[in-house]
């Protein structure tokens, strides 16, 4: 079973350009592309965790759009990162829209950041992400999993 580190709130946002290209952030803990996310800090709302990590990891400005999915499910939502600290996330997955900013990777979480096509995914993406990408294309929902 998993060392019990940590319960964390975190945000996730699906920000797609006007081609309909999702962005993704190559993360420097990991070393693997996935949506970029973050954790709620003491006294911040979720939406505004998640516009002021967006800022941070990215560069870009945003507004929140929608409420797309909040993930739990232990299998996908425990991560074990490779300096052996495992944290379970709770995330709200938020669709977000670009306001402003330009598009950059100064951020010492992010090795990268650009737009992939959702039929070119890079091959080396978070695990749980090809299921969040999924219901961020869908219109429907919100959905709890």
């Amino acid at each position: 079973m998993f060392k019990k580190d940590e319960i964390l709130p975190a945000i996730a946002v699906a920000v797609f350009d006007r081609n309909k290209n999702i962005l993704l952030q190559k993360r420097s803990d990991m070393k693997v592309w996935g949506i970029p996310s973050g954790h709620v800090e003491y006294g911040e709302t979720i939406t505004n965790a998640a516009i002021r990590e967006i800022f941070e990891e990215t560069g870009l400005h945003i507004k929140i759009v929608r409420l797309i999915s909040i993930y739990s499910d232990p299998k996908f939502q425990i991560v074990k990162y490779p300096n052996g600290r495992i944290t379970h996330f709770v995330t709200c997955f938020f669709e977000g829209k670009i306001t402003g900013g330009k598009l950059c990777n100064d951020s010492p979480e992010t090795l990268d950041a650009k737009f992939f096509s959702i039929d070119d995914l890079p091959t080396n993406i978070l695990k749980m992400n090809p299921t969040w990408i999924k219901d961020a294309l869908s219109k429907k929902g919100p959905y709890v999993r």
